[in-house]
C-alpha cells in the first residue's frame, strides 16, 4: 500500500511541478499575462508541499527519484499539451529514468538506513 501511494503522490508531484512550469511559460513566451504566471507560482509551492509527503523521510532520495518521474512526466506533458511527438530515444531514456526510479525508491533496504 505504501507503495501505491509514493506512486500517486509522484504522479500528484508531476503533476504541480510540470503544471507550474509549463503556466510559467505560457505566461511569459505566450504572453498569456501574470494570472498565468501567479497560478504557475501557486502550482508550484503545492508541488514543494506535496512532495514532502512521500513515506520515505530521505529529501535526497525523494528528490533523485522524482527527477526521472519529472522527466517522463515533462515528455508526457509535451505529448498532451504541445504536440510534441518524441523519438525512440526519448523513449529509451524516459524508460531507464523509470527503472532508476523503482531502484532508487523501492529496492528492498534495511529497516534503518545507514549513515
Amino acid at each position: 500500500m505504501l507503495t501505491l501511494r509514493s506512486v500517486a503522490l509522484f504522479i500528484a508531484a508531476a503533476v504541480c511541478e510540470i503544471g507550474g512550469a509549463w503556466l510559467i511559460w505560457q505566461g511569459i513566451r505566450e504572453h498569456r499575462g501574470w494570472a498565468w504566471i501567479g497560478g504557475g507560482v501557486v502550482a508550484l509551492g503545492i508541488y514543494g508541499v506535496v512532495a514532502t509527503l512521500q513515506p520515505d523521510a530521505n529529501f535526497g532520495r525523494i528528490l533523485a527519484a522524482y527527477g526521472g518521474v519529472f522527466i517522463v512526466g515533462s515528455l508526457l506533458w509535451g505529448m498532451a499539451l504541445d504536440g510534441f511527438r518524441p523519438d525512440r530515444w526519448d523513449v529509451i531514456g524516459a524508460l531507464v529514468c523509470l527503472v532508476g526510479v523503482a531502484i532508487i525508491m523501492y529496492a528492498p533496504r534495511a529497516a534503518v538506513d545507514a549513515g
